[in-house]
């Protein structure tokens, strides 16, 4: 039976002219170029080259084959790629949703990813009470990785396995063209323009409760549920905000960002998983999201 890297070399020895050239294309030695081609002569039953003391010329038999090895190369080829598509779509998938401040850590992670481990995976991004109403034994998502805030706002069926990822906390960010306000004491920070989110949102009951603790009134000037658009109308001087940590990953330089001790409020972050769809593959992907 001819064999495809036999052809591969006779299709470059003929386009080419000479052993050397086609070696030194292929990456063989001109040897092996010479033993290949004596093999499919033997293979045929054809002489395949007229040899002269410092070059070869194909025969006709040659470039007939040569020809004919075009169109079957490329039938294999396209053979290959057909089994190896066939075999990525029917590898398991894994359909996961995530909320947006979360696409940093795992754009991080699948970097590190090999291209096969990245072609099954399926992302979602959408705040975390829509992420949940996709899971289930119907739903059309394995896994989601969601936050709450506190105790409220936030709820799912009991058959979800749930776990644990990390604690986000919580940061007080300024314009940076604000005078400083160090120590940031609480009584600094009633007089302060605030941007808070939406009324009735888990956020922002939870950030009512911390600021009628300190005997806060914060004047709120905007209010806005996406922390990119927080962000800037931070830098832009409108007012302050609590963000947690992984929205504020990349921040621009015209904001500050203050740990402060007696702001201690953070978000859980943990994943929501039906335990039909649990899969090995799938708690390895799981496993490299924990931050």
């Amino acid at each position: 039976m001819l064999k495809p890297e036999h052809l591969r070399t006779l299709r470059e020895v003929v386009r080419l002219g000479s052993f050397a050239a086609a070696a030194n294309r292929l990456g063989y030695t001109s040897s092996a170029v010479s033993q290949q081609m004596a093999a499919l002569e033997r293979e045929t039953g054809v002489r395949l080259f007229d040899r002269f003391a410092h070059s070869v010329l194909p025969t006709s038999a040659a470039e007939v084959l040569a020809r004919q090895a075009e169109t079957v190369l490329a039938d294999i080829e396209r053979m290959v790629a057909t089994v190896q598509a066939v075999h990525r779509n029917s590898e398991p998938q894994i359909r996961l949703g995530l909320f947006p401040s979360f696409t940093g850590v795992l754009a991080d992670v699948m970097r590190r990813m090999e291209p096969e481990d990245r072609a099954g995976i399926r992302l979602s991004v959408a705040e975390s009470s829509q992420l949940i109403a996709r899971l289930g034994s119907g739903g059309e998502m394995d896994a989601a990785v969601v936050y709450q805030v506190g105790n409220t706002g936030l709820s799912w069926p009991s058959v979800l396995n749930r776990r644990w990822i990390a604690e986000d906390r919580y940061r007080l960010v300024l314009p940076r063209l604000w005078p400083d306000l160090s120590p940031y004491r609480a009584e600094q920070l009633v007089d302060l323009p605030w941007i808070m989110h939406h009324p009735a949102s888990s956020d922002a009951t939870l950030f009512e409760a911390l600021f009628a603790h300190w005997s806060l009134h914060p004047r709120v000037v905007c209010h806005s549920d996406d922390f990119k658009i927080t962000l800037s109308l931070i830098g832009a001087g409108v007012g302050a905000a609590l963000i947690p940590d992984l929205a504020l990953r990349g921040h621009g330089e015209d904001v500050v960002v203050v740990d402060v001790p007696w702001l201690n409020i953070s978000r859980s972050i943990f994943t929501l998983v039906h335990p039909d769809r649990e899969t090995a593959r799938l708690q390895w992907l799981l496993d490299e999201l924990t931050v």
